[in-house]
Protein backbone atom coordinates (compact mmCIF):
# COMPACT_ATOMS: atom_id res chain seq x y z
CA UNK A 1 0.00 0.00 0.00
CA UNK A 2 1.61 3.74 -1.14
CA UNK A 3 2.22 5.95 1.72
CA UNK A 4 -0.43 8.35 1.88
CA UNK A 5 0.95 12.09 0.81
CA UNK A 6 1.89 13.78 4.48
CA UNK A 7 0.29 17.15 4.89
CA UNK A 8 3.19 19.76 5.81
CA UNK A 9 1.87 22.76 8.28
CA UNK A 10 3.38 26.02 9.18
CA UNK A 11 3.70 26.69 12.52
CA UNK A 12 1.49 30.02 12.17
CA UNK A 13 -1.20 27.39 10.95
CA UNK A 14 -1.37 25.97 14.89
CA UNK A 15 -1.89 29.14 16.42
CA UNK A 16 -6.19 29.25 16.15
CA UNK A 17 -5.92 25.66 17.69
CA UNK A 18 -3.20 26.40 20.20
CA UNK A 19 -5.54 30.06 20.96
CA UNK A 20 -8.59 27.60 21.64
CA UNK A 21 -6.99 25.47 24.00
CA UNK A 22 -5.67 28.66 25.22
CA UNK A 23 -9.28 29.94 26.06
CA UNK A 24 -10.03 26.71 27.59
CA UNK A 25 -7.38 27.12 29.97
CA UNK A 26 -8.36 30.75 31.33
CA UNK A 27 -12.02 29.62 31.70
CA UNK A 28 -11.01 26.44 33.77
CA UNK A 29 -8.38 28.74 35.50
CA UNK A 30 -11.27 30.50 36.19
CA UNK A 31 -12.74 28.01 38.06
CA UNK A 32 -9.98 27.43 40.09
CA UNK A 33 -10.33 31.17 41.34
CA UNK A 34 -13.53 30.64 42.06
CA UNK A 35 -13.10 27.85 44.24
CA UNK A 36 -11.14 30.05 46.18
CA UNK A 37 -13.26 32.44 46.30
CA UNK A 38 -11.08 35.09 44.08
CA UNK A 39 -14.80 35.89 42.08
CA UNK A 40 -13.11 38.97 40.51
CA UNK A 41 -10.18 36.96 38.92
CA UNK A 42 -12.55 34.18 38.03
CA UNK A 43 -14.98 36.41 35.72
CA UNK A 44 -12.00 38.25 34.20
CA UNK A 45 -10.28 34.89 33.04
CA UNK A 46 -13.80 33.93 31.88
CA UNK A 47 -13.81 37.05 29.89
CA UNK A 48 -10.68 36.91 28.17
CA UNK A 49 -11.48 33.24 27.56
CA UNK A 50 -14.60 34.90 25.79
CA UNK A 51 -11.89 37.10 23.74
CA UNK A 52 -10.07 34.62 22.41
CA UNK A 53 -12.88 32.50 21.36
CA UNK A 54 -13.69 35.70 19.26
CA UNK A 55 -10.19 35.82 17.73
CA UNK A 56 -9.49 32.05 16.95
CA UNK A 57 -11.75 31.43 14.65
CA UNK A 58 -11.46 34.71 12.51
CA UNK A 59 -7.20 34.02 12.78
CA UNK A 60 -8.22 30.64 11.23
CA UNK A 61 -10.14 31.82 8.23
CA UNK A 62 -7.18 34.25 7.80
CA UNK A 63 -4.41 31.74 7.72
CA UNK A 64 -6.43 29.26 5.97
CA UNK A 65 -6.36 26.77 8.38
CA UNK A 66 -10.19 25.65 9.11
CA UNK A 67 -9.83 22.42 9.74
CA UNK A 68 -12.48 19.83 10.98
CA UNK A 69 -10.35 19.20 14.90
CA UNK A 70 -10.52 23.04 14.65
CA UNK A 71 -14.45 23.22 14.87
CA UNK A 72 -14.54 20.25 17.15
CA UNK A 73 -11.69 21.86 19.49
CA UNK A 74 -13.63 24.84 19.74
CA UNK A 75 -16.95 23.23 20.33
CA UNK A 76 -15.65 21.83 22.75
CA UNK A 77 -14.08 24.61 24.56
CA UNK A 78 -16.97 27.56 24.39
CA UNK A 79 -19.09 24.16 26.34
CA UNK A 80 -16.19 24.63 28.93
CA UNK A 81 -15.81 27.95 28.72
CA UNK A 82 -19.20 29.31 28.58
CA UNK A 83 -21.35 26.62 29.88
CA UNK A 84 -20.01 24.66 32.84
CA UNK A 85 -17.19 28.03 34.28
CA UNK A 86 -20.38 30.58 34.35
CA UNK A 87 -22.51 28.13 36.14
CA UNK A 88 -19.78 26.85 38.26
CA UNK A 89 -18.81 30.19 39.16
CA UNK A 90 -22.34 31.82 39.76
CA UNK A 91 -22.92 28.32 41.85
CA UNK A 92 -19.93 29.10 44.11
CA UNK A 93 -20.34 33.13 44.27
CA UNK A 94 -24.40 32.87 45.73
CA UNK A 95 -26.33 29.91 44.68
CA UNK A 96 -24.47 27.56 47.02
CA UNK A 97 -26.55 29.25 50.06
CA UNK A 98 -29.90 27.94 48.10
CA UNK A 99 -28.51 24.12 48.31
CA UNK A 100 -29.87 21.15 45.62
CA UNK A 101 -32.32 24.16 43.82
CA UNK A 102 -29.41 26.10 43.40
CA UNK A 103 -27.25 23.65 42.09
CA UNK A 104 -30.34 22.54 39.89
CA UNK A 105 -30.25 25.93 38.48
CA UNK A 106 -26.91 25.94 37.57
CA UNK A 107 -26.77 22.59 35.99
CA UNK A 108 -29.63 24.02 34.37
CA UNK A 109 -27.81 26.85 32.67
CA UNK A 110 -25.24 24.44 31.29
CA UNK A 111 -27.47 21.69 29.41
CA UNK A 112 -29.06 24.90 27.99
CA UNK A 113 -25.56 25.89 26.93
CA UNK A 114 -24.53 22.18 25.70
CA UNK A 115 -28.29 22.19 23.63
CA UNK A 116 -27.26 25.24 21.93
CA UNK A 117 -23.57 24.38 20.72
CA UNK A 118 -25.27 21.06 19.46
CA UNK A 119 -28.03 22.74 17.79
CA UNK A 120 -25.08 25.01 16.21
CA UNK A 121 -23.15 22.34 14.99
CA UNK A 122 -25.65 20.87 13.21
CA UNK A 123 -27.23 23.65 11.68
CA UNK A 124 -23.44 24.53 10.64
CA UNK A 125 -23.46 21.37 9.09
CA UNK A 126 -26.63 21.56 6.74
CA UNK A 127 -26.71 25.33 5.91
CA UNK A 128 -24.14 25.13 4.16
CA UNK A 129 -25.41 28.04 1.82
CA UNK A 130 -26.64 29.68 5.04
CA UNK A 131 -25.05 33.60 4.68
CA UNK A 132 -22.16 34.97 6.79
CA UNK A 133 -25.18 37.74 7.81
CA UNK A 134 -27.87 35.32 9.14
CA UNK A 135 -29.08 35.83 12.32
CA UNK A 136 -28.17 33.35 15.07
CA UNK A 137 -31.45 31.24 16.75
CA UNK A 138 -31.29 31.66 20.28
CA UNK A 139 -28.46 34.13 22.16
CA UNK A 140 -24.76 32.25 21.40
CA UNK A 141 -23.03 30.88 23.96
CA UNK A 142 -20.86 33.47 24.56
CA UNK A 143 -23.30 35.93 25.04
CA UNK A 144 -24.68 33.75 27.07
CA UNK A 145 -22.10 33.48 29.91
CA UNK A 146 -21.93 37.24 29.55
CA UNK A 147 -25.53 38.07 30.06
CA UNK A 148 -25.68 35.01 32.82
CA UNK A 149 -22.39 36.93 34.76
CA UNK A 150 -24.20 40.67 34.75
CA UNK A 151 -25.46 39.71 38.26
CA UNK A 152 -21.45 39.75 39.46
CA UNK A 153 -20.70 42.80 37.15
CA UNK A 154 -23.40 44.65 39.54
CA UNK A 155 -22.41 43.57 43.27
CA UNK A 156 -18.76 44.47 41.90
CA UNK A 157 -19.50 48.02 40.97
CA UNK A 158 -22.10 48.14 44.02
CA UNK A 159 -21.40 45.96 46.86
CA UNK A 160 -24.59 46.92 48.92
CA UNK A 161 -26.79 45.71 45.56
CA UNK A 162 -27.36 41.76 45.06
CA UNK A 163 -29.79 40.09 43.90
CA UNK A 164 -31.37 37.19 46.18
CA UNK A 165 -30.23 33.80 45.80
CA UNK A 166 -34.05 32.77 44.56
CA UNK A 167 -34.13 35.22 42.14
CA UNK A 168 -30.52 35.00 40.80
CA UNK A 169 -31.15 31.22 40.12
CA UNK A 170 -34.45 32.21 37.97
CA UNK A 171 -32.23 35.09 36.34
CA UNK A 172 -29.97 32.37 35.43
CA UNK A 173 -32.64 30.00 34.23
CA UNK A 174 -34.03 32.19 32.06
CA UNK A 175 -30.71 33.21 30.28
CA UNK A 176 -30.43 29.35 29.51
CA UNK A 177 -33.77 29.50 28.37
CA UNK A 178 -33.06 32.17 25.71
CA UNK A 179 -30.09 30.22 24.60
CA UNK A 180 -32.20 27.23 23.62
CA UNK A 181 -35.04 29.66 22.41
CA UNK A 182 -36.22 30.04 18.37
CA UNK A 183 -36.00 33.13 18.18
CA UNK A 184 -33.62 35.24 15.92
CA UNK A 185 -31.24 37.22 17.88
CA UNK A 186 -28.22 39.76 16.03
CA UNK A 187 -25.08 38.35 14.36
CA UNK A 188 -23.12 41.93 14.82
CA UNK A 189 -21.25 39.96 11.90
CA UNK A 190 -23.94 41.71 9.35
CA UNK A 191 -22.93 45.24 10.57
CA UNK A 192 -21.79 47.16 8.06
CA UNK A 193 -20.04 50.65 7.43
CA UNK A 194 -18.49 53.07 5.06
CA UNK A 195 -14.82 53.05 4.17
CA UNK A 196 -14.71 56.67 5.42
CA UNK A 197 -16.33 56.08 8.55
CA UNK A 198 -13.69 53.73 9.58
CA UNK A 199 -11.91 56.34 12.23
CA UNK A 200 -15.04 56.73 14.18
CA UNK A 201 -15.35 52.96 14.65
CA UNK A 202 -11.70 52.84 15.63
CA UNK A 203 -12.15 55.80 18.23
CA UNK A 204 -15.34 53.84 19.63
CA UNK A 205 -13.42 50.29 19.66
CA UNK A 206 -10.43 53.11 21.68
CA UNK A 207 -12.97 54.60 23.86
CA UNK A 208 -14.37 51.16 24.78
CA UNK A 209 -11.13 49.83 26.04
CA UNK A 210 -10.14 52.82 27.76
CA UNK A 211 -13.83 52.51 29.56
CA UNK A 212 -13.08 48.56 30.54
CA UNK A 213 -9.58 49.13 32.07
CA UNK A 214 -10.63 52.09 34.27
CA UNK A 215 -13.62 50.89 35.04
CA UNK A 216 -14.44 47.32 34.10
CA UNK A 217 -17.52 45.99 35.71
CA UNK A 218 -19.88 49.53 34.93
CA UNK A 219 -18.46 49.12 31.18
CA UNK A 220 -19.41 45.38 30.76
CA UNK A 221 -22.69 46.19 32.41
CA UNK A 222 -23.33 49.01 30.05
CA UNK A 223 -21.90 46.58 27.40
CA UNK A 224 -24.51 43.94 28.60
CA UNK A 225 -27.64 46.15 28.66
CA UNK A 226 -27.00 47.17 24.55
CA UNK A 227 -26.99 43.26 24.00
CA UNK A 228 -29.98 42.95 25.84
CA UNK A 229 -31.78 45.96 24.35
CA UNK A 230 -30.17 45.04 20.46
CA UNK A 231 -31.87 41.02 21.38
CA UNK A 232 -35.37 43.16 22.58
CA UNK A 233 -34.99 45.34 18.83
CA UNK A 234 -34.03 42.68 16.50
CA UNK A 235 -37.26 40.59 17.99
CA UNK A 236 -39.27 43.60 17.74
CA UNK A 237 -38.65 44.35 14.04
CA UNK A 238 -37.64 40.69 12.87
CA UNK A 239 -41.61 39.73 12.16
CA UNK A 240 -41.76 43.03 10.20
CA UNK A 241 -38.54 43.04 8.16
CA UNK A 242 -39.58 39.29 7.32
CA UNK A 243 -43.25 40.01 6.37
CA UNK A 244 -42.00 43.07 4.22
CA UNK A 245 -39.18 40.41 2.75
CA UNK A 246 -41.95 37.83 1.74
CA UNK A 247 -44.88 39.65 1.67
CA UNK A 248 -46.99 37.03 3.18
CA UNK A 249 -47.45 37.49 7.08
CA UNK A 250 -46.23 34.10 8.98
CA UNK A 251 -48.37 32.57 10.83
CA UNK A 252 -47.22 31.04 13.98
CA UNK A 253 -48.76 27.77 15.16
CA UNK A 254 -49.45 26.74 18.93
CA UNK A 255 -49.56 23.61 19.80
Amino acid sequence: MADRKRRELDLAQLLPNMMTVGALCSGLTGIRFAIQGNFHLAVMLILLAAVLDGLDGRLARLLRSVSEMGAELDSLGDFVNFGVAPALVIYLWDLESLGTEGWAAAVFYAVCCLLRLARFNIGNRSDAEKPKDAPFTGVPSPGGAMLALLPLYVEFTWPEVRLPPALLALYIMGVGGLMISPWPTPSFKSVRFYAENVRYVVLAVVLVVAALASHPWATLMAIDAAYAAAIGWYLLTWRRRRVANTGVEEVVSED
